[in-house]
């Protein structure tokens, strides 16, 4: 006979079954009902706790030809070249922002969380990972929006280099590593002039002389002191895997003319590649887009190249939304994107704002006459 057969007598026993007498159940049963209330409301209280967490999702969107709401709710243009011819754009070159939901004492439930593990559109981060121990998150934003406008005096340096200004690039030494090899031989405030006879005029340029150098043999610096040429000699040490200086640099510009760029409420350098193009195309005859709404976002230096960012995934998706059917990304993020680009967005790997500027104006004269890299969807 089958045990789940109708027949099948229930033990008198078995602890389960309601007392005839009093109606009730019986008390292994209670203890049952009672252990599975708790455990209920324990797992929805601690789905409402705190979580060692944080949520990046897809932040605001902007039209570096376009126009942003500035600090006094006015409406600017995030690009303006006063003194200048400028000409007429068209389309869109957005640069795309990360949100973050969460910081040091309101981090998200772990129901929160756990929601969010399943949405492709964003990504749960350890909180230490964007909020180091010891920085609070005052200097956090403070050094974020240093980085901002950092990268935005590189993006003009970088745009006006590739539209064939001559103006001063100088690297000048921020500061020494106490102990560094560069210590009591170089100074704050000189100017690198070159490394072993090559010229430098942007911070990668000097990193990757030092780092083809090696550390094995002193190297010539031509620095500028006090307004005056002087060459010193350093032997740089590995650090990290890499030949070092141990020294901070910055980059000082002399710009030829005036560019304005505006943006508030926005940190971090990865805006510094859009911010160029819209700059480029604002200084050139003809809308550079074809009216198509274009995305991107990558570092940039002074000389034109394209540097990784932090959280390409939810930008992808952000651009998405923004309405773009064309992506540039950097060449060094490409290992990210690789299953994440939404359906319909193309995506180009660029290294350049060369580059980057001619898929734009491909894309705009409908016909990819390059040879581009693209990242795999």
């Amino acid at each position: 006979m089958s045990i789940f057969d109708d027949e099948t007598p229930v033990s008198e026993d078995s602890g389960w079954t309601s007392d005839p007498a009093t109606g009730r159940r019986p008390l292994r049963e209670r203890i049952g009902w009672a252990a599975l209330t708790v455990a209920i409301v324990i797992a929805v209280l601690f789905a409402f706790l705190p979580s060692p967490y944080v949520i990046e999702q897809p932040g605001p969107v902007y039209d570096t030809l376009g126009v942003a709401e500035n600090a006094d709710a006015e409406e600017v243009p995030l690009i303006e070249i006063p003194d200048e011819t400028t000409y007429p754009t068209d389309g869109e070159l957005n640069l795309l922002t990360v949100s973050v939901v969460g910081r040091p004492g309101q981090t998200p439930s772990w129901l929160e969380v756990l929601a969010a593990w399943f949405d492709r559109t964003r990504s749960v981060i350890p909180l230490e990972a964007i909020f180091p121990p010891g920085i609070s998150s005052e200097d956090r934003d403070a050094q974020n929006q240093a980085a901002m406008v950092d990268s935005q005096q590189d993006a003009i340096a970088a745009a006006l280099v590739e539209l064939g200004y001559d103006f001063p690039r100088e690297v000048t030494v921020a500061g020494l590593l106490d102990g560094s090899p560069a210590d009591g031989i170089l100074e704050e405030g000189d100017v690198i002039v070159s490394f072993e006879g090559t010229e430098v005029h942007s911070i990668n340029e000097l990193q990757t002389a030092v780092r083809e150098h090696g550390a094995d043999e002193p190297a010539q610096i031509e620095i500028i002191r006090d307004g005056g040429p002087l060459t010193v000699e350093v032997t740089p040490t590995v650090r990290d895997d890499r030949a070092v200086l141990g020294i901070g640099v910055r980059m000082v510009y002399e710009f030829p003319i005036d560019v304005e760029l505006q943006l508030d409420d926005v940190g971090g350098p990865s805006a510094g590649m859009m911010f160029a193009l819209g700059i480029v195309d604002k200084l050139t005859p003809g809308a550079m887009t074809g009216g198509e709404i274009i995305a991107g976002t990558g570092t940039i230096d002074s000389a034109g190249r394209v540097g990784p960012i932090g959280g390409i995934r939810q930008k992808l998706w952000g651009a998405e939304g923004a309405g773009a059917d064309w992506f540039l990304a950097p060449e060094s993020n490409c290992d990210e994107v690789s299953g994440n680009v939404p359906d319909g967005v193309t995506v180009f790997a660029v290294e350049t704002l060369d580059q980057a500027r001619a898929i734009v104006e491909d894309v705009a004269d409908g016909e990819l006459t390059g040879s581009y890299a693209s990242c795999p969807a």
